[in-house]
């Protein structure tokens, strides 16, 4: 949700389903610091989740199909190194592919009717990072120390007895922002550190991989989307505004979503789409 909403703007509300993460404390915070209302569906009723369940179909069958294994040896495949290259061809599909393909049903791309609705507020640096970060109280203890998934941390000694706010980043537990009623009070120092995360942050289990075509598809989309922010005409780019922009399908791209505003639908992938069909590799 962070680049999404970082990259396409804040939508008036969320529809999520009652999975543990979407009816936990730290999203319903996001959605109240941003303005969004959120939505669950109702337990029992499968239809309503139908749209995204389709979605994660495709994915399957059109992206992860394409980047896992490679059971004949073909030398044009090589394997993802690591999460920021799967991120840089994921983001380079969504964007070339699945984005400007006209949907069946509504008669239009999804990233043209997303912008048709628009415009959205884009959130702001700062208080995109505030709306994601998790908060805890805590009481003050005689010796001004404060506790936190086993870590203990000095804090102003004014605080003493008080009940405080302690902000921070799940996946940082060395930085924690001290706050009295939603007042700033100070960063509790560290004073013993044992755990560096939140016991809830922790990495999902990965899928067992679907079995792949023996071709490179994944990377020819990735030459085009590169391509695109080349070219003069393609827009803004938010990846640029966040950091260097990378100049080979090689290099690891930031972790949000582009925001390509060539809705003209001139992407050029003839040649993609051949090579696909034929079954010849690249």
């Amino acid at each position: 949700m962070h680049p999404a909403l970082g990259s396409r703007g804040v939508p008036e509300g969320i529809y999520v389903d009652n999975g543990s993460a979407f009816v936990d404390a730290w999203l319903l915070r996001a959605c109240a610091k941003l303005g969004i209302r959120l939505i669950h569906s109702t337990p029992g009723r499968p239809q309503g989740r139908g749209k995204i369940e389709r979605y994660f179909r495709t994915v399957r069958e059109q992206f992860l199909v394409e980047i896992t294994g490679n059971p004949g040896g073909d030398p044009n495949r090589h394997p993802v190194a690591d999460l920021g290259e799967l991120n840089a061809l994921f983001t380079a599909w969504v964007e070339t592919v699945y984005h400007r393909q006209i949907h069946s049903e509504t008669g239009a791309a999804p990233l043209a009717r997303w912008a048709a609705g628009g415009p959205f507020p884009i959130p702001s640096t700062d208080a995109l990072a505030e709306a994601f970060l998790w908060e805890e109280q805590r009481t003050v203890t005689r010796t001004a120390l404060v506790s936190l998934q086993g870590n203990t941390y000095q804090v102003d000694p004014l605080l003493v007895g008080r009940r405080v706010e302690l902000v921070f980043d799940p996946f940082d537990l060395t930085r924690i922002q001290v706050r009295l009623r939603g007042v700033p009070a100070g960063t509790a120092i560290p004073h013993r550190i044992g755990r560096h995360a939140h016991l809830k942050a922790r990495p999902e289990t990965p899928p067992e991989p679907p079995a792949p075509t023996g071709i490179d598809y994944a990377r020819l989309i990735a030459d085009v989307h590169q391509a695109q922010l080349g070219a003069a005409n393609t827009g803004v780019n938010y990846a640029a505004l966040a950091g260097s922009v990378p100049t080979s399908s090689n290099e690891q791209l930031p972790g949000q979503l582009d925001l390509l505003t060539d809705l003209s639908g001139d992407t050029d992938l003839h040649d993609v789409t051949v090579l696909r069909d034929s079954g010849v590799s690249s």
